[in-house]
């Protein structure tokens, strides 16, 4: 059992509309966001002496420090690989202040993804200096294999070849994605459910993915607020105990192009995170009632579901059909609609989310929710937390 397990909890959560034109800097997205997670916290930004981002991200600590008033910084740390970072920050967050360096530690994403730089639009121009990460993409940018979606229709075939999964068991992803989201007044797709035809007849961006089997693009800002569990309990809001998180590099491994493996269809840096968050928390799949998982591209929630152990290899399919990660089911998954339905804010919407279940003020809220699973990106270098009720 990780010696970090219980020592700290999210106290506070905070974050700006999502939309596709915020019409504001990237600064202000994430300084408005922290200033809500503080708000939520019941703490100033005199109170901050940690912070913790992406490497992605392009508000630096300074100016966002500047930007707030906040004083002395005795902590501040990045996590690379885009959306394999969420769980990660939180745990160098919750590292920080477990081991006495700083006391409460501000973690953020911010960013105009959707009116600004596109992720989705792929890595074609990208600049030619000789680095190993240019090198890893010159193997695949001459062949056409330059969007995420083209890097995940690649592992995604693999995995349908080897379960037996169909564009259907896809679509179940997302119609339970949208369904969540059109009863969540913030998220984009509010009021906007879909069918399994509506998913059949979306274009393909890049088979076997659809339109709708791929995350949208956001503007928005989200941040956290990691404190001891012991400063949490004197706070406004009911903690989500940070039971155990954790990061995980399988080998071999790439940023979402690891195509030369013995078993590509399967996620082993997931299994990886899995399998230290299982015996850090000292739980099993049988004390999660719902779960906020990655959801980029909807084959990738498949194999998660699997890494995780909630169904057997392969019969992620049939968990899906059967109705198990909708509100009624035996797993409800991203009940805020998650980034096919919510907002693409790399996960830390997610982790939002999980705090608000342990809370017990989602929207869509599971019953007796006591402990909850928040993955990170998959296919690549990833993390991942189980968030817990106090006691």
């Amino acid at each position: 059992m990780s010696m970090l397990s219980g020592k700290t909890a999210i106290a506070g959560i905070g974050a700006t509309e999502f939309s596709k034109d915020s019409g504001r800097s990237e600064l202000q997205l994430a300084a408005e966001s922290v200033l809500a997670a503080l708000n939520d916290a019941g703490l100033t930004p005199a109170d901050v002496d940690g912070l913790v981002t992406y490497t992605m991200e392009k508000n630096p600590e300074t100016e966002v420090a500047r930007a707030l008033g906040m004083g002395n910084i005795t902590y501040f740390g990045r996590v690379n690989f885009g959306g394999g970072a969420p769980g990660a920050v939180v745990l160098q967050a919750a590292m920080a202040v477990a081991t006495g360096v700083a006391d409460v530690v501000v973690c953020y994403r911010a960013f105009n993804e959707r009116s600004g730089r596109r992720f989705g639009a792929g890595v074609q121009d990208r600049g030619t200096e000789p680095s190993a990460e240019n090198a890893g993409y010159a193997w695949y940018t001459p062949h056409g294999i330059v969007t995420p979606a083209q890097w995940a229709a690649m592992t995604a075939r693999r995995y349908m070849h080897d379960s037996g999964a169909t564009t259907e068991a896809l679509g179940a992803v997302a119609v339970a994605a949208r369904r969540h989201a059109a009863t969540n007044p913030k998220a984009w797709f509010y009021e906007r459910p879909i069918t399994l035809a509506d998913h059949a007849e979306s274009r393909w961006i890049a088979e076997p993915l659809r339109l709708l089997d791929c995350c949208q693009e956001s503007d928005g800002g989200q941040a956290l607020v990691i404190v001891s569990a012991e400063r949490a309990r004197d706070l406004p809001q009911k903690p989500a105990i940070i039971k155990a998180a954790a990061q995980g590099i399988a080998a071999p491994t790439a940023m979402m192009t690891a195509y030369y493996g013995d078993d590509i269809g399967h996620l082993e840096e997931m299994t990886l995170v899995a399998d230290q968050l299982w015996a850090d928390a000292q739980l099993s799949p049988a004390d999660i009632p719902t779960a906020i998982i990655y959801d980029h591209f909807t084959p990738y929630v498949l194999m998660q579901l699997e890494s995780f152990g909630f169904c057997g290899r392969g019969e992620a399919k049939d968990f899906v059909r059967d109705g198990n990660v909708e509100l009624g089911g035996r797993l409800p998954i991203n009940t805020h609609g998650g980034q096919l339905g919510e907002a693409y804010i790399h996960g830390m919407n997610g982790v939002a989310e999980g705090v608000r279940q342990i809370r017990g003020t989602a929207v869509n809220q599971v019953a007796n929710v006591e402990n909850t699973v928040v993955t990170g990106g998959a296919g690549v270098p990833t993390s991942g937390l189980i968030l817990g009720a106090d006691g």
